[in-house]
């Protein structure tokens, strides 16, 4: 190592911030292993010692995003554990708030540039754990009448492509700023997740 000395365990993370850093100013294509080593200010070979290649890299900083993002929505989801419909509306909400606040972070968890998931299962198991807290979600809104009754996971994976696809439209630039003239954000959001939930008695 060159620039920084690091403690047992620190150079793993140094090199996935470095990671971030470089994928914030240059994307998915401007990341290398070389380039991190630089970004941290360690030798060109240091980040052999964690990762093979490229792909172990990107495993890597893909896990460390879904373990932000799980931390967060658990959060959430906590706070509002008693009243399902405001749970699901608030971790919906923070969902957005995350993607909005790393969107370059966000576009590569799920930009399926991750060529081969199930050699990493650090990364396999966050990305189950993120669902599990959608699907526990949903199945405590589907007891009280919130959503609809039906497979858990499969209408969790609808409530969670109709949230996506929201955010995905937001960081693209592609929802008409018109829109925001006549409501705010977090309304024009709210009107999105109203399609799936059902109506208060």
């Amino acid at each position: 190592m060159t620039k920084k000395n690091y403690h047992h365990g620190d150079l793993k993370n140094a090199l996935i911030q470095a990671g971030w850093k470089i994928l914030a100013r240059e994307g998915v294509g401007g990341l290398s292993l070389r380039k991190v080593a630089q970004e941290a200010g360690v030798s060109h070979a240091a980040p052999y010692a964690h990762f093979a290649d490229k792909q172990a890299l990107i495993a890597a900083i893909s896990t460390d995003g879904f373990s932000q993002l799980y931390e967060r929505l658990s959060q959430v989801a906590a706070q509002h554990q008693s009243q399902p419909r405001e749970q699901l509306i608030e971790t919906a909400w923070a969902y957005l708030q995350f993607a909005q606040a790393n969107p370059d972070r966000f576009k590569l968890m799920f930009s399926g540039v991750l060529e081969k998931e199930k050699d990493y299962p650090e990364f396999v198991e966050i990305s189950y754990r993120n669902l599990g807290l959608i699907v526990s979600i949903v199945e405590a809104c589907q007891a009280v009448g919130v959503l609809r009754p039906g497979p858990a996971e499969a209408i969790a994976i609808s409530v969670w492509s109709l949230v996506h696809g929201f955010v995905l439209l937001l960081l693209e630039g592609q929802i008409p700023h018109t829109l925001f003239e006549k409501t705010s954000l977090r309304e024009a959001f709210l009107v999105s997740l109203a399609q799936v939930l059902l109506p208060e008695p």
